[in-house]
């Protein structure tokens, strides 16, 4: 359980460096490059460290599902990025994808 716990939080970090990326401004601006560059790095350390219990598949495909999803949802919140019946279909499979590899994983 708590590979799965560390994950989670992998997959939570994630989404904090993919939205930081955007206030970067192409890693001109200090502190949202300093927060991107730490979450980066705390994100792959709990990818890796979950990955020592979890097959690389499974905990790969949950991770970037959690970041993805997560990411689509603060571009919806925060930039004002579409919302549209097919993308918040296709998010739905990422979640129910998310569930499928955590129902299925061995570990």
């Amino acid at each position: 359980m708590q590979a799965w716990i560390l994950l989670f939080l992998a997959g939570l970090l994630e989404v904090c460096w993919a939205v930081g990326l955007k206030y970067t401004h192409g890693f001109t601006k200090l502190w949202p490059s300093a927060f991107t560059l730490v979450t980066l790095a705390l994100s792959m350390l709990l990818l890796a460290k979950a990955t020592q219990t979890l097959p690389i598949g499974t905990a790969y495909g949950v991770w970037v599902g959690i970041g993805s999803v997560g990411a689509a949802i603060l571009g919806i919140v925060l930039f004002q990025e579409p919302v549209t019946l097919p993308r918040l279909f296709f998010l739905g499979l990422l979640v129910v994808a998310i569930i499928g590899l955590k129902a299925t994983a061995a570990g």
